[in-house]
């Protein structure tokens, strides 16, 4: 074998070992994507849910304290503005006021042994309290998913070449007050 041969033989064997190793990394960060992508899709599911009991809980709590208007008011305005938030920004300011909307309303609720003693209210209450579970595990997962697509694009080699492909960091689903969600809400009658 000649030289050039030899040499021809390295590049074509470094060009296919390139190729093998891009083709691998695009599509382990098209998996991680929708992995995240998916995540995302679990924590709407799970704001949806608790969106649809807030209703069900305001009209309990005004049967028992209809001059409570305000804190109504309030729980109605950060339900919409959880539904209608678009990505993990907004979605974490909307979280921040749905926390402080809802313990309102079960501050409310504690000056009314009446409306604490209610089924209804107690069932609402327990459903709340589990879908506050699911969200902050749904945020866990996805912030764990986010953490494993944003490493693999910002490894070298990859941070070379990756966003030429057009992949771009995602954000973390954090929320501005962390104190208001690091428990779900307590409800002590």
């Amino acid at each position: 074998m000649s030289g050039s041969l030899i040499a021809i033989l390295i590049a074509v064997g470094v060009v296919v070992i390139l190729g093998i190793y891009v083709w691998a990394t695009y599509n382990s960060l098209v998996t991680l994507r929708v992995r995240v992508d998916e995540a995302w899709s679990d924590i709407t599911v799970q704001l949806k849910r608790r969106a649809d009991l807030i209703p069900s809980l305001v009209e309990t709590v005004k049967g028992y304290a209809s001059h409570e208007k305000g804190v109504f008011e309030a729980v109605t305005a950060a339900r919409a503005e959880t539904i209608s938030a678009q990505g993990p920004a907004e979605a974490s300011v909307a979280e921040n006021h749905m926390q402080q909307a809802l313990k309102s309303i079960f501050a409310v609720a504690e000056a009314y042994p009446q409306l604490q003693a209610s089924q209804n209210f107690l069932q609402l209450q327990g459903e709340l309290v589990d879908t506050e579970n699911k969200i902050q595990a749904s945020r866990r997962f996805y912030n764990g998913g986010v953490r494993e697509f944003n490493t693999k694009i910002q490894v070298f080699p990859n941070t070379i070449f990756v966003r030429g492909m057009g992949f771009k960091e995602r954000e973390f689903f954090e929320v501005d007050d962390l104190a208001s969600i690091s428990e779900p809400p307590r409800i002590q009658f």
